[in-house]
């Protein structure tokens, strides 16, 4: 059986121009993942955190943090606390 065409391949052909080299074959196991990059000790043994506000939002914490001179990663890591202890659970962040 003939191989598909890529599209870069089929692109290439319907313009004139020299075919481009082939590409090597990708593993059956799923897209080529990035090469990993070693978390900076500051975060070894760490878990991110995230949600999805308003921009609203993102502006106000960073206007706090900078008129309080803290990272948005301390606010959040006061807020944090401040929650475990309304529910009555230690101040681990």
């Amino acid at each position: 059986m003939k191989k598909k065409a890529t599209l870069s391949s089929a692109l290439l052909a319907a313009t004139g121009r020299a075919q481009a080299p082939a590409a090597p074959p990708q593993s059956l196991k799923g897209p080529p993942q990035p090469p990993s990059i070693p978390a900076p000790p500051s975060r070894e043994g760490k878990k991110a955190i995230a949600g999805f506000f308003d921009p609203a939002v993102s502006r106000q914490v960073k206007q706090i943090g900078l008129e309080k001179d803290m990272s948005v990663q301390d606010l959040l890591r006061e807020a944090l606390n401040d929650l475990f202890e309304k529910y009555g659970r230690a101040r681990i962040a």
